[in-house]
């Protein structure tokens, strides 16, 4: 994983200034057209890319092909008010972003005029930045979805399933998230299990063939 070509390493960070920087504009849009200012009052109803991406998370997006950026802040309760759907589609906008954007990005390739080509060697070719354009905005989708908080899919989850079931994710789930994350990312596939690979990796690839051909 850290061992990756340069051209690889450069595709994917043309990817994080674009995909990331949409993902969290779609979030504080939707929150604002909603009618919560939070994320214009904090400066994040922008495509400055300098304002969204967050370190730690932009560096796993460049040598591990996923990552995260800095939470668009938003106020749960006024969406609540204005819409007992906002919540919902503000947590959704943000993966809902990076499939259309991999829509978009496939489209050269279903008209030919590139051929698909994961990066390699050197300096990546504009096919190789495509490439890997539409594949890591599919697994930024995928993985957003994951219904554990902090991810995106956390909010989805609560709106569509029972309120006994949030009230279980409020106890067991959601204080240990980002520990749960961590550990489905890292610790798992140490000992053999690669739960990423299941539901995020091959999924990804499968919809990349799909979204290409």
């Amino acid at each position: 994983m850290f061992n990756l070509p340069p051209a690889t390493l450069i595709a994917n960070l043309f990817v994080l200034m674009v995909a990331f920087t949409i993902h969290e504009f779609a979030h504080a849009w939707t929150a604002n057209f909603f009618g919560d200012d939070t994320p214009r009052l904090n400066g994040r109803l922008t495509l400055n890319p300098l304002v969204h991406l967050d370190v730690m998370g932009s560096l796993m997006l460049v040598i591990a092909g996923f990552g995260w950026a800095k939470p668009v802040p938003i106020d749960p309760y006024t969406l609540r008010r204005k819409s007992p759907t906002a919540l919902m589609w503000v947590s959704f906008s943000g993966p809902l972003s990076n499939i259309a954007m991999a829509i978009i990005g496939a489209i050269p390739f279903r008209l030919d005029l590139f051929t698909p080509e994961f990066p390699q060697g050197l300096l990546p070719t504009p096919a190789q930045i495509l490439t890997q354009f539409v594949f890591i905005n599919l697994v930024l989708a995928l993985f957003n979805l994951i219904p554990i908080a902090p991810l995106d899919g956390d909010e989805i989850a609560a709106y569509f399933f029972p309120f006994s079931w949030t009230q279980w994710m409020d106890r067991y789930i959601r204080p240990y998230g980002t520990v749960i994350l961590l550990l489905i990312i890292f610790v798992l596939p140490m000992v053999g299990i690669d739960l990423l690979r299941w539901i995020i990796f091959i999924p990804s690839l499968n919809l990349f063939r799909l979204f290409i051909q």
